[in-house]
């Protein structure tokens, strides 16, 4: 049996009936877990007016767990284990602090080949059910969370984001997003590829330079007219280098948040991380994270080569990142649209790959609104859930995006252009799965196991499927 998403356990209790004057069906208090390619870190948080959020506690444990051999297509049972044993402690945390937990999984997860078994261990030797998130919804959730921190709504911002397997760059302003992109350049991977066992020379320092110039040549060219007024940085590596900048000044600041790197101040923190050849001489310069000094300088070289490409002469820090915007992101989940960004952005992010892909959208949204009235008088005698009907609607609005590549067989193609788009914001990998799946079998054969995708599916998600599908499809009858 598959584990049920935090966000259906939820509606469930929101769906109880409630005395008058009874408690609040909302959670009063939201945990996020983001497992990284470097650590699994928890940040526990009371819900407060205005959708604010006071943090409880925060646990962080250095697991790396994308440390196997080769291009990260493989996690290791050791570092399945540490993560597993991290989350259990995770678990055990928010229960006692009756947490409702969110846990999103990034670049390791995403790229192993075997991150099924993570996932399975994940739920059922620690109660933890991790949802996988691509590259752009990464980057959507991590602006999410620093625009709780900085006060730059109002302004034009490229935020940076490097972690141990990915990198992130979003351009936008307000809940505007006008480029996102996430890259395979991380501390981690840099550390691996350039510096291994943590030993640094000039050549590899040059050569590392040189490889993160030509990943991110393409991104330049594409953001070349797009403004910014600031420049902000969040997430450990970026913290940690500034830290050492103020540490090599004697000026350590009581909190990081709002900080200040100057771009010759990265390049004096280079320049010291360069000159230590070992991990054990890294680990004696002044303001260094010592679980960070054999991998730190692959990260920063990747922040050094993003600022001389954009022209950033300095960056803001950020304290809240991923983790704060999965907090965010869940509690307007919870509250089902009462706020635009999530709502709005996912039915815009629908509206848009139809106007990129489907030439007759009028049928696409006359056969969405059938396959609703069908839902609101059946959904529960076919054991769907309140959380399926917009799952639904997005599947029957793309059923035919795939007809762009092809009528014949654009069934499969519109699987395809789910599965692959980048344009679908707001949805956790799971969803977007969900909706293609609809989207597949609106025609044709029906759902079965000898088709490998649907073979892959959870049974609850599967009885999801089959029931959505038929609605669909006598939907589309009518």
């Amino acid at each position: 049996m598959g584990a049920p998403s935090a966000l259906r356990r939820m509606l469930a209790v929101m769906a109880s009936p409630h005395a008058a004057g009874g408690p609040s069906p909302f959670p009063e208090v939201l945990a996020a877990i983001d497992i990284g390619t470097n650590s699994v870190h928890m940040v526990v948080a009371r819900v407060a007016a205005n959708d604010r959020f006071e943090v409880i506690t925060r646990l962080k444990e250095m697991i790396r767990l994308g440390s196997g051999q080769g291009e990260m297509k493989h996690l290791e049972s050791d570092a399945i284990d540490r993560a597993v044993s991290a989350l259990t402690r995770c678990r055990q945390l928010a229960d006692s602090l009756d947490a409702t937990v969110f846990a999103v999984a990034t670049s390791a997860v995403r790229e192993a080949r075997n991150a099924a078994d993570f996932l399975k261990r994940a739920w059922t030797e620690a109660g933890v059910d991790v949802q996988v998130i691509a590259g752009h919804e990464e980057a959507r959730l991590i602006r999410l969370g620093v625009l709780q921190a900085l006060p730059v709504w109002s302004s034009d911002m490229v935020l940076l984001d490097v972690g141990g397997g990915s990198t992130e760059i979003v351009f936008g302003k307000g809940g505007d997003i006008a480029y996102s992109r996430s890259f395979k350049l991380g501390s981690l991977r840099m550390t691996r590829s350039f510096f291994p066992d943590g030993i640094v020379s000039a050549r590899a320092v040059t050569k590392c330079r040189k490889s993160v110039r030509g990943h991110l040549a393409p991104m330049l060219h594409e953001v070349a007219t797009l403004p910014f007024d600031v420049a902000v940085a969040s997430s450990g590596t970026a913290e940690a280098l500034a830290v050492m900048s103020c540490s090599l000044r004697g000026t350590p600041p009581q909190t990081m948040n709002g900080a200040v790197l100057t771009r010759s101040a990265l390049g004096e923190v280079i320049d010291s991380l360069a000159s230590a050849q070992t991990t054990e001489a890294r680990r004696e310069l002044p303001g260094i994270d010592a679980a960070r000094a054999d991998i730190l300088l692959g990260g920063a070289i990747v922040i050094e080569q993003i600022c001389d490409g954009l022209g950033i002469d300095e960056l803001v820090i950020s304290e809240y990142a991923l983790r704060e915007g999965v907090l965010l992101d869940g509690l307007h989940r919870i509250r089902g649209g009462s706020l635009h960004h999530l709502s709005d952005l996912r039915r815009a992010s629908v509206n848009h790959l139809i106007g990129l892909c489907d030439d007759d959208p009028d049928h696409s949204y006359k056969v969405s609104t059938l396959a609703l009235e069908l839902f609101d008088q059946l959904g529960d005698r076919l054991g769907l859930e309140p959380a399926d009907r917009e799952l639904l609607e997005s599947g029957a609005l793309l059923a035919n995006v795939g007809l762009f590549i092809s009528h014949s067989g654009h069934h499969k193609h519109s699987y395809y252009v789910i599965r692959s788009s980048e344009h679908l914001m707001g949805y956790t990998d799971q969803e977007i799965e969900l909706i293609a799946q609809v989207a597949r079998y609106h025609r044709k054969g029906r759902p079965a196991d000898k088709h490998p995708a649907f073979a892959a599916l959870s049974a609850p998600d599967k009885a999801r499927v089959r029931a959505m599908v038929c609605l669909l499809r006598v939907a589309i009858g009518m």
